[in-house]
């Protein structure tokens, strides 16, 4: 039944992608979101879970696979006049200046020069960027250019504006005086905008900004909670109510984490591995060695003692509980005894420690390790495995992949890599390889 009085309503979308080989990968399943005027709506989720491809969906860039989206109870097949995005990556065109990059969507629309001109110069200045008007991208700084990006949403009176990380590539004075900049514009009512939809991978700035808090689980995305946030603003991110919020975000995304290493006896070679590196995950583990010591180690806790974002102890986390380093309990971590064993070894032993569970855990490292042994030369060339692994993912998707799994390899000097020659061997490559 359609909601007459919504500006946004996902219905039950679902998105696949082909994966070579294996059919389909879904990224996305039976996605269900309304969006009413007035409110800032926050996306929350792992990497990975499908967050900027459901913006994409929202915004009309992407086509849903089921389902469908709605804007003002008309469905969306492709870009809306009445819906505006801003970027993580600024998207700017360099050989157009402030004012041009500003005025291209309103030329779009077909508006004439001297009205495109009087409305991307008032948002220009609206926006804090008066007296730039004729600079060029590249002499403009991070934070300067995203209010470019900024300016030429707003230009256009959008009733939806989608923020995809809009913040996360500026440092973090940056981010936050945008970010108190926009919410002033949004709170005064300077701009039009009906409703803001972002997808954020930080929870204090999710809960700095929202009114209401959409948890994507992963593997495929789906929703996993909405939580409203009723704070009055502006927020005070160090109040007790605020505190207390961060920890309930927090305590439903861990347990998205659990659900998803649940499967992980079950994966093959083809898994997407986590892009983490060895010394993180040293890092981590020394980390809730020394928080145990004083009690239970918990993830808010971790977090903070590691100066980490959702999307950087999240992956690390998964990669700990698929080697049985560690493991979660709700908010809890805890060290294995394997994981205590790790923490408390010299250089030579972790690398050991590592190595036995990467054989015995990682499908991936057990087979290029059992294919280098079969071989006479105990050598073989990478693409031997980028092969095999495209029968399971996409081709960047496989080379990032090996990227890791070498990675690990190499740090349990379970096999060697030549770089140059693109070679993976048992110790140094050397001149013949079997292909």
């Amino acid at each position: 039944m359609q909601n007459t009085d919504a500006l946004i309503e996902v219905r039950a979308v679902a998105k696949t992608f082909a994966a070579e080989g294996k059919g389909t990968l879904t990224v996305l399943e039976d996605i269900n979101i309304v969006i009413q005027p007035g409110e800032i709506v926050a996306v929350l989720g792992k990497s990975g879970c499908g967050k900027s491809t459901l913006l994409r969906i929202i915004g009309g860039l992407t086509q849903a696979t089921q389902g469908e989206v709605r804007y003002r109870g008309q469905r969306v097949s492709r870009p809306q006049p009445g819906i505006s995005m801003v970027f993580q990556s600024f998207a700017l065109f360099p050989w157009l200046n402030v004012q041009q990059n500003v005025e291209l969507g309103l030329e779009a629309q077909g508006v004439a020069p001297a009205e495109r001109q009087r409305r991307a110069s008032d948002v220009i200045e609206m926006i804090g960027l008066g007296g730039f008007e004729s600079a060029y991208p590249k002499e403009l700084s991070g934070g300067m250019r995203q209010r470019v990006g900024f300016a030429r949403a707003l230009v256009v009176n959008p009733d939806v504006l989608l923020m995809d990380e809009a913040f996360s590539a500026l440092d973090v004075p940056t981010s936050e005086t945008l970010r108190g900049d926009l919410l002033d514009l949004w709170l005064e009512r300077q701009i039009s905008t009906q409703a803001i939809l972002m997808v954020s991978h930080n929870i204090e700035e999710a809960l700095l900004m929202a009114d209401r808090i959409v948890l994507l689980d992963a593997n495929p995305g789906r929703v996993k909670a909405e939580l409203p946030v009723t704070m009055k603003h502006p927020r005070d991110r160090d109040a007790l109510v605020f505190r207390q919020m961060v920890e309930r975000v927090y305590t439903a995304m861990t347990t998205a984490v659990v659900g998803a290493v649940a499967k992980l006896d079950a994966i093959g070679i083809g898994h997407r591995l986590p892009s983490v590196f060895v010394a993180q995950m040293e890092g981590v583990l020394d980390q809730i060695e020394q928080i145990e010591e004083a009690g239970s180690a918990e993830l808010p806790e971790l977090a903070e003692a590691l100066h980490f974002e959702i999307d950087d102890l999240f992956p690390i986390v998964d990669v700990l509980e698929l080697l049985d380093f560690a493991h979660v309990t709700g908010r809890a971590i805890t060290l294995t005894r394997h994981g205590r064993a790790f923490v408390e070894a010299d250089i030579l032993r972790r690398k050991e420690i590592f190595g036995e569970h990467l054989l015995k855990r990682v499908p991936l490292a057990a087979h290029i390790r059992r294919v280098l042994d079969e071989r006479p030369s105990q050598r073989a060339p990478e693409q031997r495995f980028l092969r095999e692994l495209e029968d399971y993912l996409n081709e960047e998707e496989a080379e990032r992949v090996l990227s890791v799994i070498i990675d690990w390899g190499r740090y349990a000097e379970l096999f060697a890599y030549d770089y140059n020659a693109g070679i993976l061997s048992t110790e140094d490559p050397g001149e013949e390889v079997e292909s």
